[in-house]
């Protein structure tokens, strides 16, 4: 049974419910009656959801509908029509618009109301009567209200927190089954039988189909096959060599998550058979550009509405007993090898006062909720046996040289691991007779910081730092370690940088014993929205997190990447963490795997893989993990240097001035003449 067969099964139940609800919305789009601009917003959504019956009709009779001239249509009207520009800025999913018209009580609600409609969109595209229907209802349960002269917002509101409650198991067990049900093969389908040569295939996803998926699959069709099969070749061994390193047996696994940017297809496909060589079925998991980054940051908190105790301890429940009808094969799922890429536009959010943002008791169930469902899906998928792969490429919306970019992209993938562990090795050796390591920033750089080391007992045999080379975490080039917190102190200061899309202009991070003690940046003249900003964005609503990562990267070669093509803010952390020392604020990289014994290539037992926070799981583990790890850069330009200090208070120095300077590392410091 496909999905296909799945969803028709299924179909039967809501045919007649269908029908009848999108009679009564095609009258609220004929002749609404709430009056003034709510005919206008509940036109709006009714519209949205007679297009998602006209989809979900079209593709539940013909999987291919979507292939053609008619599916463009409807993803111009799903996403540049609703999303793109003015269409947002001046249409009520845009929250600052909506309550300018529906008034500052109903405004934030409906524009989060009209957003989760949206949510439809994937269910129709396959085929899926279901969530459609249910929407669709709510929809016509709201306008109905909105006709009695006693309603409130708060009775609204009442009634889409009672909606999301009630059918929360039904969003879970859809998420959960996408992962180990090959019965919901939707994506695969798509990316192992679509006509790669005829692109109207990206229109099936129910993606936003932007230049960058159309303009990335021309250049992947037109590129050798023995190329495209060295690019599959180094994502798919990457994650076979995680195990490897990791010393988990692959063999024990059977299901693998790729992935993947919507027009990698040419790649992934091969790709999707090498993990089938290695007895591994695909899952796949594809995802688009985003139509309009500032629409996901006015959402991002939507769950404002209907955030409280009994959804978050009702969903850790539902996600037991999900994750309980999949305990035979969760514990077969290796981990998810994933496609990045890089060159979007940087997004300057604006932090509109209008949208709906959690308060402070909402934030700690945020957390709460994100810490259960964390440890639950642990608890079966058995993060210790796991491993994961990550290697980016740019896209074409990085600009007029791409590619040439993404032929240099390719090289930084693939350089010579081996040269890069020699080095690196050289590095640790000099780190692990450190009882601290200094960094000092410069020029308008203020970090001042001293990262303490682990002590090792036995040298010999122990080291504190891991070298990473290109398996997990490619491209190759850093060695990291997880920090003692007790001595930790001190500031990190970045003038600017990228962190998960988002713009921070000298953030400035303060540790006490390795906890975050204070922050700030100057994105915004108002202090409180900058710390605001920091505490969304990077604490994720923690009250503070610990230095998870200390890292120095080593790959050079990307660093004068980004400089010579003028691209260092847009590359992804992915790549540039190994282009200069980071720090990274949340869990430790052995998050669930602390207790996996991992040896470096020289045969030294890596014992640093814990520190005070994470030991807490072994008494209370909802005090162990944060759920979260965001790596913070420093270039090589903004580093005066980079100093181990021994316990007898002797130096030895790392990086000065930006260079590398312990011997036999001399190679990383590539020319720049002529580039900054």
């Amino acid at each position: 049974m496909n999905y296909l067969e799945t969803n028709r099964k299924q179909n039967q139940f809501y045919e007649e419910r269908l029908s009848l609800v999108m009679e009564r919305l095609q009258e609220i789009v004929d002749e609404p009656q709430v009056g003034g601009a709510f005919d206008d917003y509940f036109t709006a959504t009714a519209q949205l959801m007679l297009k998602l019956n006209e989809i979900v009709r079209a593709t539940s009779e013909n999987p291919d509908a979507a292939c053609s001239e008619q599916g463009r249509e409807w993803n111009r009207f799903l996403f540049a029509q609703a999303l793109e520009g003015d269409n947002y800025e001046n249409g009520f999913l845009n929250p600052a618009y909506a309550c300018e018209k529906l008034g500052a009580e109903y405004g934030a609600m409906f524009a989060a109301h009209f957003a989760r409609l949206r949510s439809a969109i994937a269910y129709a595209y396959e085929g899926n009567f279901e969530r459609v229907c249910l929407l669709a209802e709510l929809l016509v349960e709201i306008y109905v209200m909105m006709l009695d002269d006693d309603i409130t917002a708060e009775k609204v509101q009442a009634v889409i927190s009672s909606h999301v409650h009630d059918n929360q198991e039904l969003a879970l067990q859809y998420g959960i089954a996408r992962m180990f049900d090959k019965n919901r093969d939707f994506y695969r389908t798509i990316l192992l039988q679509a006509d790669l040569n005829n692109e109207n295939y990206l229109y099936k996803y129910g993606f936003n189909i932007s230049d960058n998926e159309r303009k990335i699959l021309a250049f992947l069709q037109k590129m050798p096959q023995e190329e495209l099969q060295a690019m599959a070749d180094t994502y798919t061994e990457g994650f076979r060599l995680g195990f490897v390193t990791l010393n988990k047996p692959l063999e024990k696994k059977t299901l693998v998550e790729m992935r993947y940017p919507v027009g990698f297809e040419p790649m992934m496909r091969l790709a999707a058979a090498n993990f089938e060589k290695m007895g591994l079925y695909v899952i796949a998991a594809p995802s688009s550009t985003a139509a309009n980054k500032q629409y996901l940051n006015d959402h991002e908190q939507d769950e404002a509405l209907w955030l409280d105790k009994s959804l978050v301890e009702r969903r850790a429940e539902f996600l037991k007993k999900i994750l309980e009808e999949y305990k035979e094969i969760a514990p077969q799922f290796a981990g998810p090898a994933v496609v990045e890429t890089f060159g979007e536009k940087p997004f300057e959010p604006v932090n509109r006062k209008e949208r709906l943002q959690f308060d402070q008791k909402q934030q700690g169930l945020s957390v709460q909720s994100a810490s259960e469902q964390a440890q639950l899906i642990n608890q079966y998928i058995h993060g210790e046996e796991r491993s994961f792969t990550i290697i980016a490429y740019p896209i074409p919306e990085i600009g007029d040289q791409f590619n040439e970019i993404f032929a240099e992209t390719v090289r930084v993938n693939t350089l010579d691991y081996m040269k890069y562990q020699q080095m690196q090795q050289k590095i640790i050796d000099v780190l692990d007779a450190a009882d601290y390591v200094h960094v000092i920033g410069s020029g308008d750089n203020k970090t001042d910081i001293k990262v303490k080391i682990w002590n090792l007992e036995n040298p010999e045999k122990e080291t504190a730092f891991e070298n990473c080379v290109a398996d997990v975490n490619i491209p190759v080039g850093e060695v990291f370690t997880s920090p003692v917190l007790e001595g930790t102190n001190g500031k990190l200061h970045v003038t600017q940088v990228y962190l998960e899309g988002r713009n921070y202009l000298n953030l400035e991070i303060d540790f006490k014993d390795g906890m975050i003690a204070d922050y700030h940046c100057t994105n915004f003249e108002d202090e409180q929205e900058n710390r605001r900003y920091i505490e969304d964005n990077i604490l994720k609503h923690h009250k503070s997190l610990p230095i998870g990562e200390f890292a120095i990267g080593t790959n050079t070669t990307a660093y004068r990447m980004g400089i010579q093509y003028g691209i260092q803010d847009k590359l992804p952390i992915l790549i540039a963490e190994k282009t200069g020392p980071h720090f990274a604020v949340g869990d430790t990289c052995y998050t669930y795997d602390e207790d996996n014994e991992t040896f470096n290539p020289d045969g030294k037992l890596i014992v640093a893989r814990d520190n005070s926070v994470s030991c807490l799981r072994k008494t209370d583990i909802s005090k162990a993990y944060f759920n979260c790890h965001t790596d913070i850069t420093i270039p090589y330009n903004e580093i005066k240097s980079i100093i181990a200090v021994a316990k007898d208070k002797s130096e030895q120095p790392i990086i000065l001035d930006g260079k590398f300077v312990v011997p036999g590392t001399e190679e990383l410091n590539v020319p720049l003449e002529g580039l900054l």
